[in-house]
């Protein structure tokens, strides 16, 4: 098939900006909720005196039950018929039940004891979860389904991805917010913080569903078909999962994903120290500043990079766009090397626009390369499991990152980083904190590269799908 002849997209293949924009809100109520509940869990040891062990078992142990409860959700979405559709009830009722839980979280009584207040929290923490995968699982599905364009897919992604984005502009000033005054104290400043953002993910994470259509609002009809029992749907359930899990197309986007993310993820940690300690010779003020100011560097690059990596990929393709992406990134992380030097500390800001290129680029093409993917599955298996596979490559991703927070700690032990010497740290952790934090994420990105390498579903092989699924099915 001639590449030219179906580059551009049919008018009705297109996402109008105001639904990609409303669809760009949902990722934006997603990555709010995600980074509220990482970042005020803080306020259990700062207010209220909780072990810092005991707070990382509250980060920790109820996402453990996404392991069950994110693919159990994709299997419900995928699986529903109603008036209203497969995703679009749960996306409602999701964020209603998100809001109000995260709300109440917050509404610790006082003067409780260490264990109250964990039992109070890990409680009301697993019961989040589930609201919040019963809002995100359907929401990341039913983006995978609003058009059949392979281009179309990139440029809704890309929109999504940056309003999602904007969430981390807010988050870093959460802290900064239960600590104002006019609360009184660090715990009255996150209930209060806890209702304002129940109101926004309320406000916002409900327009999705009421605002998008779905195109496969039947896709689940079971009517004609006998009444099936709970072994059936178990039956099914487990058959969904082997399937997605063992599809070679979608087990290499997971591999890439893994290794970028969380070979960020896992070295997330070191650059601080290296900043502090390297380059500024242990002053925390002066280094803890120049941390920041590469943080936001990075983060305001993002959106930038977004939008050229969306452009990229409807001119070149996702797999070349995402190989340009990652590879930029590689050159930031290794350029760490060089550029974090006491001689001249303002260099520590070059390597963040390039490094920008790395996560950025990676979850606006990933998103759109599994659209693709449903679509081969389906013509492969007569199914269409948009919510499966989505809650199955975020597990990965959850998973990967809690794998990546803890062996970052054990890789930062095996450095010989001691905090009681101050200033005075070895040479030899010194080079070996910044060996680690520039070359980790690079020899990660390289593996991930190698796996998209492998990665077979080009323009031309996914147009042909979708030309023989509608000649199937029928065009939706």
């Amino acid at each position: 098939m001639n590449h030219a002849a179906h580059a551009t997209t049919a008018p009705e293949d297109r996402v109008p900006h105001l639904k990609k924009f409303v669809y760009g809100v949902g990722a934006f109520v997603n990555n709010t909720l995600a980074a509220a509940i990482g970042g005020m869990i803080i306020v259990l040891n700062l207010g209220l005196g909780m072990s810092p062990a005991l707070v990382g078992l509250l980060g920790a142990l109820p996402r453990l039950t996404d392991a069950l409860t994110d693919p159990l959700m994709g299997y419900v979405s995928d699986n529903t018929r109603s008036r209203w559709g497969r995703r679009r009830p749960y996306i409602f009722v999701g964020a209603i039940a998100a809001g109000l839980v995260f709300a109440l979280l917050w509404q610790l009584p006082a003067g409780k004891s260490e264990a109250f207040y964990f039992v109070w929290f890990l409680t009301g923490s697993i019961i989040f979860y589930l609201a919040y995968t019963v809002f995100a699982t359907p929401w990341v599905a039913l983006g995978y389904e609003l058009t059949p364009d392979f281009h179309e897919r990139t440029r809704l992604m890309g929109t999504q991805n940056f309003i999602g984005s904007l969430a981390y502009m807010v988050s870093p000033y959460f802290l900064a917010i239960m600590y104002m005054p006019q609360f009184g104290d660090v715990v009255t400043g996150a209930s209060y913080l806890a209702i304002i953002i129940a109101v926004v993910v309320i406000g916002l994470g409900i327009l999705p569903a009421i605002f998008l259509r779905e195109r496969f609002i039947d896709a689940a009809d079971h009517s004609g078909e006998p009444k099936r029992t709970m072994g059936d749907f178990v039956k099914s359930f487990v058959s969904g999962f082997a399937i997605s899990l063992k599809f070679p197309p979608f087990l290499k986007l997971c591999l890439a994903t893994f290794m970028v993310f969380n070979g960020f993820i896992l070295i997330a940690s070191f650059q601080p120290y290296v900043i502090i300690y390297y380059v500024f010779g242990g002053d925390q003020e002066a280094g803890s500043a120049f941390v920041g100011h590469a943080g936001l560097l990075q983060a305001v690059c993002s959106l930038a990079v977004i939008a050229l990596i969306t452009w990229l990929a409807t001119r070149i393709g996702k797999r070349k766009a995402f190989f340009f992406a990652i590879g930029v990134s590689m050159v930031g992380y290794m350029l760490k090397w060089f550029c974090y030097t006491p001689d001249n500390p303002w260099l520590v800001l070059l390597p963040a626009p390039l490094m920008a290129f790395g996560l950025a680029g990676l979850f606006t093409l990933m998103s759109s390369m599994i659209c693709d993917v449903v679509d081969v599955d389906e013509l492969n298996t007569g199914e269409r499991r948009e919510g499966m596979y989505g809650s199955i490559f975020w597990w990965v991703v959850k998973l990967g990152m809690s794998v990546a927070i803890a062996g970052g700690g054990v890789l930062l032990v095996a450095t010989g980083f001691d905090e009681q010497l101050g200033a005075d740290q070895t040479p030899r952790a010194i080079v070996l904190m910044r060996f680690f934090d520039a070359f980790v994420p690079t020899v990660a990105s390289a593996i991930a590269i190698w796996a998209v390498v492998r990665y077979d579903i080009t323009e031309d092989s996914a147009t042909e799908v979708r030309e023989q699924l509608e000649a199937r099915r029928g065009v939706v």
